[in-house]
């Protein structure tokens, strides 16, 4: 038996390694105040007159929300509590914020906010009941047409959506569909320009949604964390968006401290990659993502990714700063 044993360990293949490219960050942001696991996902908004301008909100899970500028610089804090991920669009003259509140993780809400974007402060709206269960994932959807949604991922795998509507002077939000996914999920992004919903599972992969809240209630898995080009958990979602319907679907591998990329629209594997040290640190176990691909001034013309880094040490956790020009080159993405 152990002769065979030994035969049959001589003649089977190696195992390759998938190829998994690298780049440096080019900027970070001042750690959050929270010690251990606090620093979490980020949301970017854009100055559409002077891109140099813009703005990065981002979650410290334990404490609120932090405000930073693009050199890193902390602009201000909101005390919100638990709020686990960020997103925001511009919505009816204003930029519209919300997280995933789970202050209470019995009972999941949807917090939204305003950013005053030339002060860089929020303020908040209010807080929505979105279902029984422990508020975990978040992303935001803005099809054409002027509606506003935001999708509460519960930790158990529950997805509700959120119609966010005017309702005099004020803006309340409405729960209009429920989904569900058997296990732990968190990581989510829509895509306004299709009305697709992506979530991640964290031990499973990625499944796909329709978007709109007359769709159908089912998924389809369509990325699985295979353990090679995309080891669990599986974190952060994010879009590189390229034309009308192109780009990449980017998603945060965690096992492994990388980054894997599929094509839209087919999901075709497009390749991986790690943020490793450089001026600024590595990345590892990243939890949530943020990709943009339009130009943010010199040296971030070709875009910019954010990555929550899992181990700033000595300091307490961050965000890092990475041209998406950079990962284009490294992976030779056309």
């Amino acid at each position: 038996m152990l002769l065979a044993t030994l035969m049959l360990l001589q003649t089977a293949p190696a195992v390759q390694d998938v190829p998994t490219a690298q780049v440096h960050a080019v900027g970070e942001t001042v750690a959050v105040a929270s010690l251990e696991d606090a620093a979490d996902d980020p949301a970017i908004w854009r100055n559409a007159r002077d891109p140099r301008q813009s703005l990065i909100v981002a979650t410290d899970k334990k404490a609120g929300l932090n405000v930073y500028d693009l050199s890193g610089k902390l602009r201000s804090t909101l005390p919100a509590g638990r709020v686990n991920n960020v997103d925001l669009r511009s919505w009816r003259g204003q930029v519209i914020v919300a997280a995933s509140d789970r202050n209470d993780k019995a009972n999941a809400k949807l917090a939204l906010y305003t950013l005053d974007t030339k002060a860089a402060k929020l303020t908040e709206i209010g807080r929505f009941d979105a279902g029984a269960g422990e508020a975990y994932g978040l992303c935001m959807y803005a099809p054409r047409g002027g509606k506003l949604y935001a999708f509460v991922v519960h930790k158990a795998g529950t997805i509700v959506q959120m119609e966010i509507l005017p309702e005099g002077g004020a803006i309340k939000a409405d729960r209009v569909r429920t989904m569900k996914l058997a296990t732990q999920s968190e990581g989510c992004v829509a895509d306004d320009r299709t009305g697709l919903l992506y979530v991640g599972e964290e031990d499973v992969g990625v499944w796909r949604f329709g978007a709109n809240s007359r769709d159908a209630l089912g998924g389809e898995k369509v990325i699985a964390a295979d353990g090679k080009t995309l080891v669990a958990d599986v974190e952060g979602v994010a879009i590189a968006v390229q034309g009308t319907r192109g780009g990449y679907l980017v998603v945060s591998s965690q096992g492994d401290s990388a980054y894997g990329l599929w094509r839209l629209p087919d999901l075709a594997y497009a390749g991986r990659f790690r943020i490793t040290a450089g001026k600024f640190g590595a990345t590892s176990e990243t939890d949530g993502i943020e990709v943009s691909t339009a130009g943010f001034g010199s040296g971030l013309q070709g875009g910019l990714m954010l990555a929550q880094d899992g181990d700033n040490a000595p300091a307490a956790q961050n965000f890092k700063l990475v041209r998406w020009a950079d990962v284009r080159k490294a992976l030779r993405l056309k």
